[in-house]
């Protein structure tokens, strides 16, 4: 069975719909939940996951905020945190495995760090048998590949074309999947760029696809209210872990 990751953003619009969407779509072929930390500036991310972060922050979203709701939903849904560097580093990063740990938060997604400063906190990820989770670009060479997935945990995250999520672009990725299954034996994901159009086409050769701006949308669409929120991204879900299946 292939996987589907699930991006969503923590605390829009409140932390309570956050949990119910959360444990909603664990029940609508979510694997794995992909739990954002809003920040001002994520870089990685297009327009629509950006409007997310800013309409959380404006709403009054804390850096604490995301301790509990992930105390609700972490036992209940393989949880990953998804964020930019800086609010875990002053946060303080062994504080903040152990607090994962704690908690039963299984790893980090952290988009700004690249393999060469995060191999430092690699030890600390090891001991608490946490996952921070390894990146590919399509633009990286074999040789870059075999070195940065060598001691990847979980899976690893194809990133499924240079830029932005939510742009939509297109590259043949199967040369770039059997280079890093020669290399590697953990499950490899991609993401940026899957809905419900592209599903069957991005997980071909891959594990499984990892869905974000998607379900953004739908929360960012003001006609609807959160029970239709909640039922429309879950319909998404439902419909994208049934395609990249057949």
């Amino acid at each position: 069975m292939k996987q589907l990751v699930a991006y969503i953003t923590a605390g829009y619009p409140d932390k309570n719909f956050t949990v119910d969407l959360a444990l909603a779509l664990g029940e609508s072929g979510v694997d794995t939940l992909e739990l954002g930390v809003p920040f001002s500036d994520p870089v990685a991310d297009g327009p629509v996951i950006e409007a997310a972060n800013e309409r959380a922050l404006k709403a009054g979203f804390r850096f604490a905020d995301i301790l509990s709701i992930s105390e609700a939903i972490a036992p209940k849904i393989d949880t990953l945190w998804m964020g930019y560097f800086n609010p875990f580093y002053q946060f303080g990063v062994e504080r903040l495995l152990d607090t994962m740990q704690t908690l039963g938060v299984n790893g980090l997604i952290i988009p700004d760090v690249p393999y060469e400063e995060a191999k430092a906190y690699h030890d600390a990820f090891e001991s608490r048998n946490l996952a921070n989770i390894t990146f590919v670009a399509p633009t990286d060479g074999e040789a870059r590949i075999a070195t940065i997935t060598a001691e990847a945990r979980k899976f690893i995250y194809l990133v499924a074309y240079a830029g932005i999520t939510g742009s939509g672009k297109s590259e043949d990725l199967l040369p770039v999947l059997e280079m890093i299954k020669r290399h590697s034996k953990t499950p490899v994901y991609v993401g940026f760029g899957v809905n419900e159009q592209t599903a069957r086409e991005k997980v071909q050769g891959a594990d499984g696809v990892i869905v974000g701006s998607a379900i953004v949308n739908v929360l960012l669409d003001d006609t609807l209210n959160n029970t239709q929120k909640i039922a429309k991204c879950c319909e998404i879900t439902r419909v994208i872990k049934s395609l990249i299946n057949e």
